[in-house]
């Protein structure tokens, strides 16, 4: 059987996220991960462009947790929805996810979902920190408002911004989803994120390796 040296195992990675969606997500890549969220303002900044929001967040969250965990992939991801350019939050209940979704028919909202990857292994800073800001262009159904209603009361989505989600039933209220990555929207942008962890070391298909 063949050997594998210790230095193609996984480093330690940690999801710097509260999301189920982003563990749902990382958990695709089959890699051993822990989850520590970390506590930082989300505020946006004045005169602070959506993207500029999405990318300084997501750095934060990761290098909030890898002050913590030295000698560790440590990844942070943070998400902003804009129409016309004015950022949209998440709506947290049922009549604010409505008035989203009646102001987003028939129109194209550009989600903003940053990544981060901080590898707390590294001393210098530009092997130390890798960023990318994925675009995703979603145009909305034009549809009436009962059905806009029914589908918040069977899905419930009031903790995502645009009141749709893209990986359920929300797909039903959307009419185009344009993006170099499919994962983006739901949250962390895997090709991205798998790119990032390919040039930090991540050994994939390790234990397969292992065992044949």
């Amino acid at each position: 059987m063949p050997s594998i040296s210790i230095h193609t195992l996984p480093p330690r990675l940690i999801l710097a996220s509260g999301s189920r969606y982003r563990q749902e997500l990382l958990g695709r890549l089959q890699l051993p991960f822990e989850v520590l969220i970390p506590d930082i303002d989300e505020t946006p900044l004045a005169r602070e462009t959506p993207a500029m929001t999405a990318l300084r967040l997501a750095r934060a969250k990761a290098q909030a947790i890898a002050a913590l965990a030295p000698e560790a992939l440590v990844i942070g991801s943070d998400q902003v929805a804009t129409l016309d350019g004015l950022q949209i939050g998440k709506p947290g209940n049922h009549a604010n996810a409505l008035r989203q979704l009646q102001t987003m028919r028939g129109r194209q909202v550009i989600f903003h979902t940053a990544l981060c990857l901080w590898d707390s292994r590294q001393s210098a800073p530009e092997k130390q920190v890798q960023v990318e800001n994925i675009q995703t262009f979603v145009t909305f159904r034009d549809l009436p408002d009962h059905e806009l209603s029914a589908y918040l009361h069977l899905e419930r989505p009031y903790d995502c911004a645009g009141s749709a989600k893209n990986e359920g039933l929300g797909i039903t209220v959307i009419e185009k989803i344009e993006s170099t990555d499919p994962t983006a929207l739901t949250g962390l942008p895997l090709i991205a994120l798998t790119t990032m962890l390919r040039r930090a070391g991540v050994p994939f298909y390790a234990s397969a390796l292992i065992q044949h």
